[in-house]
């Protein structure tokens, strides 16, 4: 999993340039079309815009996998998706379902104050290392550490016997 992730993250880190060196060029052609073309309306939008455009490359990264966190968060809040979310979204070495929950889990979170507690620490460090890896790299690292902690609470637990559910990475 590690290998493809990293293996994906580069390939999207190419991309990702290759996408910016060429929107360079097509916005160098375009500049003359923004002084004719009307503004757009809407307060809302143009503060979401300008908040959004603020953040750093860190903290829109972080900003999307917060989102599925609370996603994933109010999902374990609906009664009826409990017994997916038992399913996939928690580590246990004794479910059918022994692949997809390494990954799944890592977004799962239980009590609002963890999710809230590990959300606040992953944005405050957000910026500086996404500077340092790249916000592909970053999310490879996430979802690997998550994946790589979840393989290890198996083993800890076959080798502890204890075979109940777990939630997060």
């Amino acid at each position: 999993f590690t290998g493809s992730a990293f293996g994906s993250a580069a390939i999207w880190q190419y991309e990702s340039l290759k996408s910016r060196v060429q929107n360079y060029f097509e916005e160098a052609r375009a500049d003359w079309l923004d002084k004719i073309r009307p503004q757009k309306r809407g307060d809302f939008r143009k503060q979401v815009n300008s908040w959004w455009n603020n953040l750093t490359e860190g903290q829109r990264t972080v900003t999307g996998i917060i989102a599925a966190n609370v996603f994933v968060f109010c999902l374990w809040r609906l009664p009826g998706m409990r017994r997916i979310m038992f399913t996939y979204f928690t580590s246990d070495p004794s479910s059918r379902a022994l692949c997809s929950p390494m990954l799944l889990s890592t977004f799962s979170h239980f009590s609002l104050f963890h999710m809230a507690a590990n959300m606040y620490v992953l944005w405050s460090f957000s910026s500086s290392i996404v500077s340092l890896l790249g916000c592909e790299q970053f999310i490879a690292v996430y979802l690997s550490a998550g994946v790589i902690s979840t393989f290890v609470s198996y083993v800890a637990k076959m080798a502890t016997g204890r075979f109940e559910p777990s939630l997060g990475a």
